[in-house]
């Protein structure tokens, strides 16, 4: 369907008043799809032969030279958009729950797959853990939950967080944040924690998320006050006398989350790919270099 552009023009070629993106109305444009002449801003705007086209008359065939991915609409950090927005949080979701009932049948496999640092499970048993080479334990841990109000609280914070999140970076990004948010709380957790105390838990990267999500709520100048109210109450949690909580994995994950956001929706277009993945990439090699540190001082 046609769509009439904000500004018309008159036989001489001027406009009646200020041009405005078809797709964007309220920014003031200059620039016109050479095809169609539909007011278009440097957003919407796909490089052609001879001038610029809107992204419509790109898929309807313009023969831009561009693959038909880079005429695909983008999310805000320059994600594909995805008819499902929540599949991968749906995916992690079913995941952890899958995890949680396998475990409690198998109730063996939850010291096997537990992070601890190094400790004999069995007296006469010779030393098991990550510094004993079960690196595995940095990863599989942030998919293991003991307690039904454990998992419960963990997968509303995934479901609530997750969803717009995915929404807003794209499900590669998305993922990339989850994963690198829960392996960075497992390496402080691993670092700072005693050898021989077992963590377990999607804490790590739920506080990734929440840290993601105040950093992308500032990007859309949303009200700041809820996000940080929450934020505010799990950190108090976190930190309560009673004990019992991997504060760790939770100040790990809330940093690497809020770093590899910033990254994610502040990227400069022209280096998005560059900056975010680069981002991601050092996240990842400050969780090796503090792994390998904490296990040569353990061995």
């Amino acid at each position: 369907m046609d769509e009439q552009p904000p500004g018309t023009r008159d036989q001489s070629g001027a406009t009646d008043g200020p041009l405005g993106c078809y797709r964007h109305p309220g920014r003031e444009t200059g620039i016109r799809c050479t095809r169609c002449d539909r007011p278009i801003c440097t957003e919407c705007m796909v490089s052609a032969s001879v001038g610029f086209q809107c992204p419509d008359c790109v898929r309807q065939g313009s023969g831009t030279g561009h693959g038909p991915a880079a005429n695909q609409p983008r999310t805000l950090a320059g994600g594909t958009i995805a008819a499902d927005p929540r599949l991968v949080t749906k995916i992690l979701l079913a995941l952890n729950v899958a995890l949680f009932v396998v475990v409690h049948v198998k109730g063996a496999l939850l010291q096997d797959l537990t992070l601890f640092g190094r400790a004999n499970l069995y007296y006469g048993g010779p030393p098991e853990g990550v510094a004993e080479g079960q690196w595995y334990r940095l990863v599989t841990s942030m998919f293991l939950h003991q307690e039904v109000w454990h998992i419960a609280f963990n997968m509303l914070g995934l479901w609530w967080l997750g969803g717009p999140l995915e929404a807003a970076l794209g499900r590669a990004r998305y993922l990339a944040l989850y994963l690198l948010s829960g392996l960075a709380g497992s390496a402080l957790t691993y670092w700072l924690a005693a050898p021989n105390e077992p963590s377990l838990g999607a804490s790590g990267a739920i506080f990734g998320l929440l840290g993601a999500t105040a950093v992308l709520m500032r990007r859309l100048n949303y009200d700041m006050r809820p996000v940080l109210v929450l934020l505010a109450l799990n950190l108090l949690f976190t930190f309560n006398p009673w004990g019992g909580i991997a504060w760790q994995a939770h100040v790990g994950g809330l940093i690497a989350g809020t770093v590899i956001a910033v990254a994610m929706v502040h990227a400069p277009r022209g280096r998005r790919a560059l900056v975010q993945y680069g981002t991601c990439a050092l996240v990842l090699a400050a969780v090796i270099l503090i792994v390998v540190a904490r296990t040569a001082a353990l061995t």
